[in-house]
């Protein structure tokens, strides 16, 4: 995970945006509806909406993304479950938004 953050932070040095901007405009607006609708605004999760069925109250969530591994993150991104929208981002993209949940890790270190 690390050597992944690392390339993606050396790539945006000749890049007009620091890594921290370009991640966490793309984790607000990937492709017209943020993640943030759905996961929070570090990824630890939302409730969505509340809903009656058969007169039981339940909710659609969206569940916490900042705890998982690069590997199941990846995994979600390109594959639609549960609600996902498909975004269609390429791997700099995934790359960008897995360093958003995880910048404030990397500056402790």
């Amino acid at each position: 995970m690390y050597l992944v953050l690392l390339c993606l932070n050396l790539h945006a040095k000749s890049s007009f945006i620091t890594p921290e901007e370009y991640s966490t405009q793309l984790y607000y607006s990937p492709r017209g509806i943020g993640c943030d609708n759905c996961h929070g605004d570090k990824g630890e999760g939302r409730v969505v909406a509340n809903y009656a069925d058969k007169k039981e109250i339940k909710n659609f969530s969206g569940p916490a993304i900042n705890n998982i591994s690069y590997e199941q993150f990846y995994r979600a991104m390109i594959k639609r479950k549960r609600g996902m929208p498909r975004y269609f981002l390429i791997d700099d993209e995934i790359k960008a938004l897995y360093f958003y949940l995880h910048t404030e890790e990397l500056n402790e270190k």
